[in-house]
């Protein structure tokens, strides 16, 4: 059961932190797996590590998920080299901070076109791929902050997020009669290279009110998104899961502190 040995995934947003980690999962587990990301040269780095500890086939493809036509040639690369494609994860996104009062038309264009019309974009490309497969794949990366909660300075970011499971529930009912699934991701706190910019006190404070007691892995997002993506999981579509360690469930701080902290996430 739930074995993804040799099959062929993208990943956008890949050369680095959730991405990261989902490519990690995928090519451990032994797919064949193209990282896409704007840089080069992350995606070398991303590649080289990936390759010298994965027994699957990894891959890097520049691309743009905001040009509907680099999202175009960045499917057809993935077909041409794994010679199809049955996995598409529409992870790439943006989260600058911009207060409500501040944030310019510059600004919000910026985190819609990316998070919201690259994510439309990836999945239109992959529809003839994903269909061709007979058991096509899409998951998205959403977030907590948004779908269930908000947090100052995320207007913008929450607005996309949201707007991400609107697609997603919609794009779920269009391609079902194509054997092609639609499922979200929403991560809570995980600890990237993104989230470490914020500092250790926020993140102390963060890890004090998740019940698990820690910040999540990339990989922790990368797990559920590999058993969305199996043959297994064909009968689960349109669906919004949190990968969060149970952020979202206390009613306020009070109700974890009594806890014993735990020494890892799940």
């Amino acid at each position: 059961m739930f074995s993804l040995a040799g099959t062929p995934v993208l990943v956008t947003g890949g050369s680095k932190g959730i991405g990261k980690g989902i490519a990690k999962v995928f090519a451990d587990a032994g797919a064949d797996v193209a990282l896409a990301a704007r840089s080069a040269g992350a995606l070398s780095a991303t590649v080289a590590e990936l390759s010298a500890t994965s027994s699957g086939r990894v891959i890097g493809v520049q691309a743009d998920v905001v040009d509907p036509e680099s999202c175009r040639a960045m499917v057809a690369e993935v077909v041409d080299t794994f010679g199809g494609l049955r996995v598409v994860c529409a992870n790439a996104g943006i989260f600058p901070e911009a207060a409500l009062a501040d944030m310019t038309a510059t600004q919000l264009d910026e985190m819609f076109d990316v998070n919201v019309k690259g994510t439309v974009y990836t999945v239109q490309a992959g529809i003839p791929a994903l269909a061709r497969s007979g058991a096509g794949r899409v998951v998205v990366t959403s977030s907590i902050t948004g779908p269930l909660t908000g947090f100052p300075g995320w207007t913008h970011y929450g607005a996309s997020k949201a707007a991400q499971l609107g697609f997603m529930r919609s794009a779920a009912i269009e391609l079902a009669p194509q054997r092609i699934t639609v499922n979200a991701i929403l991560p809570g706190n995980i600890l990237t290279e993104g989230l470490a910019a914020m500092g250790q006190d926020y993140l102390d404070g963060m890890a004090r009110i998740i019940p698990a007691g820690a910040l999540g892995r990339p990989e922790d997002v990368g797990h559920l998104a590999a058993f969305l993506a199996t043959r297994e999981a064909g009968y689960i579509t349109g669906q919004a899961i949190a990968v969060d360690g149970g952020q979202v469930l206390p009613e306020s701080p009070d109700a974890v502190s009594p806890m014993a902290p735990a020494t890892s996430a799940v």
